[in-house]
């Protein structure tokens, strides 16, 4: 019999598990049906359980990362060492720790992604590997719960950064960043397999972390985000708000110094012990600008808005509101990508957003995505989507090749050709980071609340959703991004009256994104149209979404037809970088010339306001994608560096997820239009 730990004890029927497993989206956000847990997200994203993709976009990339993407990371980490460290701390070999002192967490990465493959198939070979790290790691742990294997195996000589001392050094050890990460790959194998092995281990050291730290314990904050999201995780599966309130705890402690921590300005790692660099310049509460590393204040935003939604803490929602407005209105890149300095994965200041040089880091943009969904589960605005979409459709998706086995961890929007894709990195964040994203992308399409069911993504699937206690079947077509046209078929299991709400995007009515940083050059008047039944329906909008409410049978059909014309983009005049340039989007894809297609060269090219520019779909090209067409103008240079002249030449461009993907080579995003 599976057993599921709530605070009020143990709930011992295996058919209510197997409820709660189902409905479970990937990212902590299902309502669990227990009395001890009653604030939760307004809105509840369908799990992704319950949505088969089948799309001619993102189906492919799903298998790709399942059967190619997973395996290779779980490789990775064996052969570059990060798997012996939990065997060396277990007894099990010996050696000296191996890398860097966070390298624990891409182990713990890889798993969550492992995880949730075998919620989408069951695979009884990885099964079995997951198996066997879970006893290695278990093994590594020590008697109180705690595990850092760095520390673990040489205590007097840990890995640089990490401090001599438990807890010596948490500004930058990363110390409670890596069994953040155990916690959430702990939570998403107990509702893969139903299986406690890994969660124990978890649940074990969280409790150390309780009897630790807190008002009247020991006062600390860790360096490095994320912790405050695997807690909320733990307080979703065991009831145990002492978790929920140590989020909290990690989280107010920011802007409020204690203890004696501060590191050497002469120790190497002093440049990233700042506090605007780790977002401790202000209390949480009073932040109103994303400053710091970007990867950081993304795992914050998110887990504010967790702690906010399970804990009712209005003082939070409010600060990451402001947060929004900062992120989205003044540093944000056209591709959904955040913290644009290069020497520190920061943010820089307000519309400073260089192209060569931006970093963007992969994680950075996972982070963004996660936060976005939240800011929607909170407010039901389609705006946090089309920013989510962006993110998803550019930034996030050019961390990996299309073979699914190379990787960026930056992501710049201009290249002379020095980008090169890595199998794997030393410091190997991003690569982890997309084998656990990628399978939650379901759970991203559709959500619920009370009477309301939002269509927020078109991906062609089919799914089956619970609503007031009914289920709903839906069915998908479309061959969206290439194609905006969706059709979705609705099955009730009986007739019903619930309004559907589906989000009409920002870039289909003339907003290239929800502030003013990125405009369209000129309007287009083509309008999005909807029927129900084959007849057409006004667009009756609230907050991007457009409302049908009717007694829905099966086998209405609800057709959107999203007008997708090639746009230039002009940015904000405060964009230095961007000034006198354009930018090509259709639909939610941002283009980018490269080398291969414009006679070797991309950084050469000048795109006149007048010249015509068409889109054709290419099946042979990059496993399939769009393309856009037309006449651009080729510079030559003189010896001072001045253009001498121009020829016509044509012009092709291509999503900016597929770059690189051919070998290096120059890219650009932003053209001159003169």
């Amino acid at each position: 019999m599976v057993r599921f730990l709530t605070k009020g004890g143990l709930m011992k029927s295996l058919t209510k598990m197997i409820f709660i497993i189902y409905f479970m989206a990937f990212f902590p956000f299902i309502r669990f049906i227990s009395a001890d847990l009653q604030k939760d997200y307004p809105i509840r994203p369908a799990a992704f359980t319950q949505v088969q993709v089948h799309d001619v976009f993102w189906a492919p990339r799903l298998e790709t990362n399942r059967t190619v993407t997973v395996p290779f990371a779980l490789k990775k980490n064996e052969e570059t060492g990060r798997v012996n460290n939990f065997r060396k701390a277990a007894g099990l070999m010996k050696g000296p720790h191996q890398g860097k002192r966070y390298n624990d967490s891409d182990v713990f990465k890889v798993m969550e992604g492992a995880s949730y493959t075998l919620m989408l198939q069951p695979d009884t070979q990885l099964k079995k590997e997951l198996d066997n790290l879970i006893m290695i790691i278990g093994t590594a742990q020590e008697p109180d719960g705690y595990l850092y294997t760095t520390r673990t195996i040489d205590p007097k000589n840990p890995a640089p950064g990490a401090g001599r001392e438990r807890w010596s050094n948490l500004r930058v050890s990363h110390e409670l960043y890596n069994v953040g990460h155990m916690y959430e790959a702990a939570v998403a194998h107990f509702l893969a397999t139903g299986e406690r092995s890994f969660l124990n281990i978890a649940v074990k050291n969280a409790d150390l972390l309780v009897r630790t730290f807190g008002p009247a314990k020991k006062r600390a904050f860790p360096g490095h985000q994320e912790i405050e999201i695997g807690l909320s995780k733990l307080y979703r599966v065991t009831g145990n708000r002492a978790y929920l309130d140590l989020a909290k705890f990690f989280l107010d402690e920011r802007g409020h110094y204690f203890g004696g921590e501060k590191h050497d300005p002469k120790d190497p790692f002093s440049v990233y012990d700042s506090d605007e660099y780790m977002q401790n310049h202000k209390p949480v509460v009073e932040q109103d600008e994303a400053v710091g590393h970007a990867v950081r204040a993304m795992y914050m935003y998110a887990g504010m808005a967790d702690v906010a939604a399970l804990g009712g803490y209005p003082d939070y929602v409010k600060a990451i509101d402001r947060l929004w407005q900062n992120v989205v209105g003044k540093k944000m890149y056209l591709t959904g990508g955040v913290g644009a300095r290069d020497t520190s994965e920061a943010f820089c200041s307000a519309y400073e957003l260089p192209n060569a040089s931006a970093y963007t880091e992969t994680c950075a943009a996972i982070g963004n995505a996660l936060w976005q969904q939240r800011l929607f589960l909170l407010h039901g605005d389609a705006k946090y989507v089309d920013v989510l979409e962006r993110v998803m459709y550019n930034g996030l998706i050019s961390g990996v090749s299309l073979d699914g086995m190379s990787f960026f961890y930056q992501n710049p929007l201009e290249s002379a050709g020095k980008y090169v894709r890595s199998a794997w990195f030393e410091v190997a964040c991003c690569p982890p980071n997309i084998t656990r994203f990628l399978p939650s992308v379901p759970g991203y399409v559709y959500a619920t609340r009370d009477d309301v069911l939002y269509v927020n993504l078109f991906i062609g699937n089919a799914a089956m959703v619970d609503m007031k206690g009914q289920k709903i079947g839906l069915k998908q077509e479309t061959r969206y991004p290439w194609d905006g046209v969706v059709k979705l078929t609705v099955e009730p299991e009986k007739p019903a009256e619930f309004s559907v709400y589906v989000r009409i995007p920002g870039w289909a009515m003339n907003q290239a994104v929800p502030s003013d940083l990125y405009k369209f050059l000129d309007k287009d008047d083509e309008k999005p149209t909807l029927k129900v039944n084959g007849s057409v329906v006004a667009l009756d909008l609230d907050k991007g979404y457009a409302r049908v409410k009717r007694r829905w049978k099966k086998g209405d059909v609800i057709e959107l037809v999203l007008p997708m014309p090639v746009r230039r983009v002009v940015a904000h005049a405060a964009v230095k970088d961007d000034v006198d340039k354009v930018a090509l989007q259709r639909g939610p894809i941002v283009f980018c010339a490269e080398g291969p297609d414009n006679g070797g060269r991309a950084l050469n090219l000048i795109l006149p306001d007048d010249g015509k520019i068409s889109a054709e779909f290419r099946p042979d090209l990059l496993k399939g994608v769009v393309v856009l067409r037309g006449k651009a103008l080729a510079a030559a240079s003189s010896a001072a560096g001045k253009v001498s002249s121009t020829k016509e030449q044509d012009f092709l461009a291509i999503p900016y997820y597929a770059w690189a993907n051919r070998g290096a080579g120059e890219m650009k995003v932003w053209f001159p239009r003169k």
